[in-house]
């Protein structure tokens, strides 16, 4: 039976973010996990069978990232809260798109019921460091 060989301490590599080992980093690799998901659902928001059940909680948005000027499309968790949607945001310390929609806020897209609507979303932490994105629908 074939003993797996662990890579020797030359081999790994400690940053602020990641470790690497060998060639791979695991950042990278938890970063195409994450789109894997999100490509998942994705496919599942925008799906006409299952789209409308599983876009009761879930839904995509699409922006253009200020830095970027790339769109962005990604899925997300809201609330409705009448002409609003609240985004919470799950450890945002690890993430950054919310922060395109700090200060002022920029605009959005977001897919609600099938149908895109257009929005202006801002990004606010509380004092818990809690982040939320709030969208201001267009009428």
């Amino acid at each position: 039976m074939a003993t797996a060989v662990l890579p020797g301490p030359e081999h790994v590599v400690n940053s602020h973010n990641s470790v690497t080992v060998g060639r791979v980093g695991i950042s990278a690799v938890f970063r195409g996990a994450v789109d894997a998901v999100n490509r998942g659902a994705t496919a599942l928001i925008t799906s006409p069978r299952w789209g409308r059940l599983v876009g009761l909680g879930l839904t995509q948005i699409s922006y253009v990232g200020r830095r970027s000027g790339r769109t962005i499309r990604l899925p997300v968790g809201y609330r409705r809260r009448g002409q609003q949607i609240v985004i919470g945001v799950a450890m945002p310390d690890g993430k950054k798109w919310w922060r395109n929609f700090t200060g002022d806020g920029a605009p959005l897209t977001i897919l609600l019921g099938g149908t895109e609507r257009t929005g202006h979303a801002v990004a606010t932490r509380d004092p818990r460091g809690r982040v939320s994105v709030v969208v201001s629908l267009a009428d």
